[in-house]
């Protein structure tokens, strides 16, 4: 695909943001990843060098054959070089992602909670929200009666260092069900008994990490590729519920009502642990990730 065919992507997409993409099922134009961070001729840009192979051989990606098949034959297809898919790379690595420092406090607490009753709240450490969002937010994960474990990093609310400037009443709406912390340690986290779904940004690392252990999500993505990976959690794999709009309490209670609560939750997990399985022997002796890496290996060895 030329620049210039990907750029028509964006012009074509006004005045019907929720149409399909033609040829990108299942995305719609406002599910392409533009960035609130950079231009969007600069975000263009950098996607077009990320698959410009230049003197490249082969290509390795942080993914597995039975998520995105489709995708990856294509893109071996346009290249022409070969595509190693040899995730999840968190799954056979014991190198820490976190770049901030991680509360474990919050996995005793985690401890005393019975089995899939938490809901684990982590926008990423990127995203912001503003206080009324916040509250809002707050408010619905109180009227869901569901215990929560909540991460709100600091800066991450506007105009606010951290929680301490907001109303006394956010602290009452915590105080009976919820947990709060600046950061967490989210793969120790999702792989515990007590967390039954997963409130999220939705960028990959989040989002193979929640598939890795079997935890349905609730998908509120910010910007760039965390659009498209909550449209595929929603309708493709469908282990997520995509949230959009505004955000208000009632639609808060809702989503987590739907992922946790009832029949439709319950398909949702069913769905999240056989996926969950999948990944798993993706990576183990004979699996498709495995075998990806010992394909690359032994094509590095005849270069």
């Amino acid at each position: 695909m030329g620049f210039d065919h990907f750029c028509s992507f964006f012009s074509d997409s006004k005045g019907k943001l929720d149409e399909l993409v033609p040829g990108l099922h299942p995305l719609r134009y406002k599910d392409l990843p533009t960035s609130k961070f950079a231009p969007l001729e600069n975000i263009l840009e950098l996607y077009m060098y990320t698959v410009d192979k230049q003197t490249a051989s082969s290509v390795i990606i942080n993914t597995v054959s039975c998520l995105e098949s489709s995708s990856l034959s294509c893109l071996q297809q346009q290249l022409e070089i070969p595509v190693y898919p040899i995730g999840p790379l968190h799954m056979v690595a014991t190198a820490t992602t976190s770049l901030l420092e991680e509360d474990k406090s919050c996995i005793e607490w985690l401890n005393k909670q019975k089995r899939n009753s938490v809901i684990f709240v982590s926008l990423g450490s990127l995203a912001t929200m503003d206080q009324n969002e916040v509250m809002e937010t707050a408010s619905g994960l109180e009227s869901s009666n569901l215990h929560f474990l909540w991460v709100i990093k600091p800066g991450s609310i506007r105009g606010s260092e951290w929680i301490e400037s907001l109303p006394d009443e956010f602290r009452k709406m915590v105080s009976r069900r919820g947990y709060i912390v600046k950061w967490a340690p989210q793969k120790e986290v999702l792989a515990h008994p007590a967390v039954g779904g997963f409130w999220s940004h939705c960028g990959w690392n989040s989002t193979l990490e929640s598939m890795g252990e079997g935890v349905p999500v609730i998908c509120r993505p910010f910007s760039t590729d965390q659009k498209v990976n909550a449209r595929y959690l929603d309708c493709v794999w469908r282990t997520g519920i995509l949230v959009e709009g505004e955000l208000d309490r009632r639609a808060v209670e809702r989503a987590v009502k739907r992922l946790m609560v009832g029949e439709e939750a319950e398909e949702m997990r069913k769905r999240a642990i056989n996926l969950k399985e999948r990944l798993r022997a993706s990576v183990r002796d004979g699996g498709s990730s495995h075998n990806s890496l010992d394909e690359f290996v032994h094509f590095l060895k005849f270069l």
